[in-house]
Parts: C-alpha cells; structure tokens; sequence
C-alpha cells in the first residue's frame, strides 16, 4: 500500500512538472497540451517504459541453454526474495554493470553486462542479482522506470518548446525568457527527482539484497570493482540515455560519483562502508559463511564446531571460478 501511495505521488508530482514546463513555454494552452502528454507519458510509462529502457539499453534476452548457471542463479535467489523468476536479458557492454526494470514482479527483467559476468566471481555476480532482486520485491522498478521516462520527456519537452518558438506566446508570463530558463531548469528539476528515488532506495536495496544472497561482503566487493572498472570503460547506450543512469546498481556515466547533490547515487565508499557494518551485524565473513557455536566435544580432544557455507553465494575461491551454479 506505502509503494502504491509512493508511486501516485510521484507521478502527480510529475505531471505538475510537466505542467509547469508547458506554461512557461507556451502559457495556458502550453500547460493544457502538457497535462495531457503527462497523461499519455503516465499510461506508456505504466505498460511499456521498461521494454523501452531494455532496448534503449542494448538489452537482449537470453535463453537458459545459453547463460544456465546464470538462470540457475536468479531462480535460487528469486525464490529465497520470495518473488517470481524475472526474465533475464545480457547487455552488450564491456563495463561490468546491472539494472532491473517492470511494473511488478510478475513483469519483471535483470539485465546484467557482459563485462559483470566477465569481471566478477559467481559470489559477486549472484550478490548484485540479488540487489536488483530486492529492488523488484519492493517495486522500486516501476518508480525508476516511469522517471527516467518522464525525466527525458521533460527534456524532450523543453527543447521542443524552445525550438518551435513557444516562448514568444503572449500568455507566458516570462515570454522567451521563460522558455530558455525551461531548457536549462527542466532537465536539473527531473533530475532532482531522480536522485530523491534513486539515492535512498540503493541502500536499501543493498540492505535487502545482502539479506537475500546472505552475503553483505560479496555485494561490497562487488560494487568496489564496478565502481573501478565503470570509470575505465564507457558504456555507449548509457551515455546516449543518460536520463536512465539512475536504474544501475553503479552510475554508469563518466564522473557524477561523488555522494553530493547532483549524483544519482550515493557514494560507494558509503555504501561499502554499511554493507561492511551490516556483515559484522549477520556474523558473515568474507567467504560468506557463518560461524556456528560450537557444540559440546564429542569426546576429549574432540571438536565438532566449524562454518555453516549458505545455500546461495559461495563461490569457493576467488577469481570468477565457477560456484554451486556451475
């Protein structure tokens, strides 16, 4: 019900910025005409916004006979989220890198880069699944999703306003004036908006997603080494949409990483730092087990204690060697 009263907020929030985009460019009629491409934005949001990031993202699907340790993988960690298995699409991207999207569970897809599966160990690659997984579970997907499509319609708006003349319309209070500070302020309010979403459900998802995977260490070495690699290599499709940036578990754009008022994402220095706090409150270690009690000795000299290894994301040694998924 709160993700429900969430996402009705949001997107009223949204149209209004959308409506005061249209006046301020074309007046009264300009924020009329708004209002309803607002309407319409809100209704191809709702059914279609997250095939339109897939393919602006250069996601395709893969079928399980191809990637089955990767399958295998998110239907374990679907399972202990408590969610349906989501479709499961590979980017093209040497930048290691992931993001999930759909309306609801039932409607949902992780797409996770060519350079993740390259990079990362299977304990790594299954933590970051299991962080996407936590954002379809609480249904952040459908709130980033409709915002990156609102954040480039506003954009899109703004520059169409300036370039068809609506400054020049009597009925704008601030006549061309107007329309030129809306190319510039439109884009930095949606992206405002982005960064009120995006940033504050990363560390709950990172929260969540540990729990699921049972494995907080493996997400935190696993966003030290995108976070690294993703300043070296430039993924195409994100920069050329970067209204989506936000839906990646690491900001995939060059530079905006600082945790300040104009990043999508929090720092992951930070977000290191509380997954390290979150382990040392699970009692996991860096092999991502669990110390048992030890029981009383069998006989003398006799110890029946030792590691109790979780069902999902022990991949043995480090290094990418293949795990209970291979």
């Amino acid at each position: 019900m709160f993700n429900t009263f969430r996402t009705a907020v949001l997107l009223a929030a949204l149209t209004a910025l959308f409506m005061v985009v249209g006046y301020f460019i074309g007046g009264t009629s300009g924020m009329m005409m708004a209002f309803v491409f607002a309407l319409l934005t809100n209704l191809f949001g709702y059914w279609n916004s997250d095939k339109l990031v897939l393919r602006m993202q250069n996601a395709v699907p893969v079928e399980r006979s191809r990637v089955p340790e990767l399958y295998e993988m998110v239907d374990i960690l679907s399972r202990k989220a408590g969610i349906p298995t989501p479709k499961v699409y590979v980017i093209q991207s040497d930048q290691p890198n992931a993001f999930a999207t759909g309306r609801n569970p039932q409607n949902a897809a992780v797409a996770v880069s060519t350079g993740l599966l390259r990079h990362l160990d299977t304990r790594e690659v299954a933590a970051v699944v299991a962080h996407e997984l936590a954002h379809i579970r609480a249904r952040d997907t459908l709130i980033m999703t409709i915002t990156a499509t609102f954040a480039g319609a506003i954009s899109a708006l703004a520059q169409f306003g300036l370039f068809f003349g609506g400054g020049s319309n009597r009925d704008n209070p601030l006549g061309g004036v107007g329309a030129l500070l809306m190319v510039f302020l439109a884009p930095v309010a949606a992206m405002v908006v982005q960064m009120a979403v995006s940033r504050t459900r990363e560390y709950e998802a990172d929260k969540d997603g540990a729990e699921i995977s049972g494995d907080p260490l493996a997400l935190a070495s696993a966003l030290h080494k995108i976070a690294a690699l993703a300043g070296r290599q430039v993924n195409i499709a994100a920069e050329r949409n970067p209204a989506m940036a936000h839906m990646y578990i690491i900001n995939p754009l060059s530079g905006a990483r600082m945790d300040n008022l104009f990043s999508t994402h929090p720092d992951t220095a930070n977000r290191i730092m509380a997954l390290r706090e979150l382990a040392a409150r699970m009692q996991v270690n860096d092999k991502g087990a669990t110390p048992q009690p030890r029981p009383a000795p069998a006989s003398p000299g006799r110890d029946g204690g030792g590691w109790r290894v979780p069902t999902v994301g022990q991949a043995g040694q480090n290094g990418g060697q293949r795990g209970p998924w291979g």
